[in-house]
């Protein structure tokens, strides 16, 4: 019988809304961002220029998502976009200095928040529970 406080995609999906929900407010209240919109500058600032669609790949987000947040990004002026000269649909998105300059404020917060989360971890779990969340993430894309 499936009793979902043992079922692994439940427990999964309840241990991220938890994190989601935890680092939504405090990246809401002190850095006035959404998580897509988190998410989207720390893949432009590990990979500095992309394409919406190359966003959306790298941080499992579909289109109309990496569409609103960079749009709010670009208003903020977090974000520049410009044309992609191979191909006149596309745009390349990238941090604008004040974006680079938020993301190093977030960054060291986000680390912080990560280490609250596994504060009771020992390094060794931290390490298996990184391999195995790998390995589940490869299976189910398989």
């Amino acid at each position: 019988m499936l009793k979902l406080d043992h079922f692994l995609p439940y427990r999964l999906s309840v241990a991220s809304n938890a994190v989601s929900k935890r680092i939504s407010q405090s990246y809401r209240k002190r850095f006035g961002l959404k998580i897509p919109e988190w998410r989207l500058i720390a893949i432009l600032a590990e990979r500095d220029s992309m394409t919406p669609a190359e966003i959306g790949q790298a941080g499992e987000l579909d289109k109309i998502t990496v569409s609103r947040a960079a749009a709010a990004l670009i208003e903020r002026g977090l974000v520049m976009q410009r044309r992609n000269p191979g191909d006149g649909r596309s745009h390349f998105l990238s941090l604008t200095s004040d974006g680079r300059a938020l993301y190093s404020e977030i960054a060291p917060a986000a680390l912080a928040m990560e280490a609250e989360l596994l504060a009771g971890f020992s390094a060794e779990e931290r390490v298996a529970l990184e391999t195995l969340l790998r390995r589940i993430e490869a299976v189910a894309q398989e």
